[in-house]
């Protein structure tokens, strides 16, 4: 959705809901963290290649156990 201008994000974004809602299987590659948290049901945190974080979404985002995926969500990424 990066290229996407936001209000067809929007929409997007509600068709992928839907399709969670409809117990879909979806892999969803996002920096949209407010759709991971509410969507999915497992979140997965990589960084070049390598998972660092995975788990409950709102855990994990809660909760991050690497400076990497803090770095990541406060917008700070060196």
């Amino acid at each position: 959705t990066s290229a996407l201008d936001p209000e067809l994000v929007g929409d997007v974004l509600k068709v992928m809901q839907g399709l969670a809602q409809e117990g879909r299987t979806m892999v969803v590659v996002t920096h949209e963290m407010g759709f991971a948290r509410e969507v999915s049901n497992q979140l997965v945190f990589l960084h070049q290649g390598v998972v660092l974080e995975r788990g409950a979404p709102r855990e994990v985002l809660a909760n991050p156990q690497t400076e990497r995926l803090q770095q990541f969500l406060s917008g700070s990424l060196k």
